[in-house]
């Protein structure tokens, strides 16, 4: 990777980490009572993280318990209070870290491929996010929160809201466009690639493949009328023009 592509990844990513930027959280409600400082204590927490993932896939966030979590993660019950005042809370870190694992696949996606348009930017984004529901724990029944809570990243706004805005400041970044112009728009586009998924993870725990290539068309033809394109060649763009209709060169989902 070139400097120039390190130093546009890393931009990228400046507070995209659980504790910055649109995911920041108040010291009263953010879900560590507080950060481990040794060694031992990052690990103990990290087991009590897998834990819960491993049991949500399992027993689902209403089976979850903090005595279950410790007994799982072969910790005092305790020892997760120190840390956790509550299931809510480990799970609230848990879909926290997901976000950051998501923002920084999609960004490194973006920088690998040297998209060319758009619309390999939403390829990237819908396959990231569904490898991260075939493959990550608990994911699949997580999603980024809403079983918990609609406002568990973010507590000033909805959950999709917190993905949207990631999503403006990384697609406005790699073509070169005003965020002002693209953040209405991807907020609907979240909201409806949103519930097409669900609908297809419903009718298919793998995923409904019809379903996916309808939602990631959907997407398409919504922002080919609202956003401007921008092509890149090289990292520079190339073109920059008001796209009045979808493109009649737009390749098919399918």
């Amino acid at each position: 990777m070139s400097d120039t592509h390190g130093c546009r990844l890393s931009s990228r990513l400046v507070g995209t980490t659980p504790q910055t930027q649109g995911v920041a959280l108040p010291a009263e409600i953010a879900p560590l009572r507080r950060k481990p400082v040794q060694q031992r204590s990052a690990q103990r927490v990290e087991k009590m993280l897998a834990a819960t993932a491993g049991l949500i896939d399992e027993v689902g966030y209403d089976g979850l318990t903090t005595t279950l979590i410790a007994e799982r993660a072969g910790v005092a019950v305790g020892s997760l209070y120190q840390f956790f005042p509550d299931k809510r809370a480990v799970v609230q870190e848990l879909t926290l870290r997901n976000l950051d694992r998501f923002v920084r696949t999609v960004s490194s996606r973006f920088e690998q491929l040297e998209l060319a348009h758009w619309w390999d930017a939403v390829d990237a984004v819908f396959d990231t996010y569904l490898t991260m529901h075939r493959e990550v724990p608990a994911f699949s029944r997580l999603h980024f929160g809403d079983v918990v809570d609609l406002r568990l990243l973010d507590p000033s706004k909805d959950n999709n809201a917190v993905i949207a805005e990631k999503l403006t400041g990384l697609i406005a970044e790699e073509f070169q466009l005003d965020p002002a112009d693209l953040a209405l728009p991807l907020t609907v586009a979240v909201e409806a690639a949103d519930a097409v998924l669900h609908l297809a993870f419903r009718r298919d725990p793998h995923g409904d493949q019809a379903m996916l290539a309808e939602a990631k068309d959907l997407v398409r033809g919504y922002l080919s009328n609202r956003i401007t394109q921008g092509e890149r060649m090289s990292s520079t763009v190339v073109e920059r023009t008001i796209m009045p209709s979808y493109p009649n060169d737009l390749p098919s989902p399918r």
